[in-house]
């Protein structure tokens, strides 16, 4: 074995097994898919780096794919501020997706589905659904709504779609397996009604799709050969696998999703969540705070560019090999 094989990180000895396999380096395609949701903190700039630079080195493009399909909480100047970072960190992106780009055919899929038998609109409620899907010991009970009949499922569906129904009324399930031991197999949820103004398609929609079904076909759509994503998503590779055999064309590039181990600082917050606390609550002034973790935040405190990027590599070396 070469010094420079046994310096692959893993995810390169995933690509490299790839192309040893009769796999097109023309085919690699990367993406990263942040949600509009809030401004990138470090964690998200180890995997900027670890995306592109894997586009660097394999001279591969790059997409940089929004993934908005939560109207609630996303909006144009989390957008703006992304694209921000990413250009600071001296990447440029191939191409801006967005999965809203999507919506049209990601329905189009969903009606397949509903006439293949393989998803259904369930009427309970959210309550009653956490209920019957059992637990990691047990499994789930299967919905009374489960066999309705196609006929009935499209209507219902075209229903939401058009905004007859009101928030929580109906979603619309994938129709896969109750006793799974995998819990997100248990008829996972593929679109809920939300009568909210979307940042890109305004009120076109009535319905949104769920992140697990909107993933991996994005990544269909855009022809991504390696979808990398933090541990978190182990668990959810199976259902992104499930989703895929629906649509795949042999003809196509299929993607492949892999993780890597999420970036921490000790005596730091990476939460989204709580970092978004501390902004609506007022205990920083904004997202770029020079207080926060937020890339934005690093810039204004003074951060240089060079050797923030330079230990960011690095990161991301010692975060992938172990």
């Amino acid at each position: 074995m070469s010094e420079e094989t046994k310096s692959l990180n893993f995810i390169e000895h995933i690509v490299e097994e790839d192309l040893a396999n009769g796999f097109s380096k023309q085919d690699l395609r990367f993406r990263f898919p942040p949600e509009p949701n809030g401004y990138l903190h470090i964690g998200h700039a180890s995997s900027i780096c670890l995306n592109f630079g894997l586009g660097l080195r394999y001279g591969a493009p790059v997409n940089l794919r929004f993934d908005d399909t939560n109207p609630v909480k996303e909006e144009q100047e989390f957008v703006d501020a992304i694209k921000k970072d990413v250009e600071w960190l001296g990447y440029k992106w191939n191409t801006e997706r967005y999965a809203s780009d999507y919506f049209q055919q990601l329905y189009d899929w969903a009606v397949a589905l509903i006439k293949e038998g393989k998803a259904y609109v369930d009427s309970q409620s959210s309550e009653e659904m956490a209920d019957q899907k059992g637990t990691p010991k047990e499994p789930g009970r299967n919905s009374p709504f489960r066999n309705r009949s196609i006929e009935e499922n499209l209507v219902l569906f075209e229903g939401m779609k058009r905004g007859d129904f009101e928030e929580g009324q109906h979603v619309l399930r994938a129709k896969i397996d109750m006793a799974s031991p995998n819990m997100l197999m248990r008829d996972p949820i593929m679109y809920r009604v939300l009568h909210k103004a979307h940042h890109r398609t305004n009120t076109d929609w009535c319905i949104y799709p769920m992140y697990d079904w909107t993933h991996g076909e994005s990544d269909y759509i855009e022809q991504v050969s390696h979808s990398l994503c933090t541990l978190e998503f182990l668990p959810h590779r199976e259902l992104y696998d499930w989703f895929l055999n629906q649509v795949y064309d042999a003809d196509k590039v299929r993607p492949k999703q892999r993780e890597f181990a999420r970036r921490n600082l000790s005596h730091t917050v990476v939460s989204k969540r709580k970092l978004m606390r501390l902004v609506e609550e007022g205990v920083v002034n904004s997202w770029d705070d020079p207080r926060m973790p937020t890339i934005s935040g690093l810039r204004r405190r003074g951060i240089p560019l060079s050797p923030f990027v330079i230990l960011l590599k690095l990161s991301v070396l010692r975060n992938v090999i172990t």
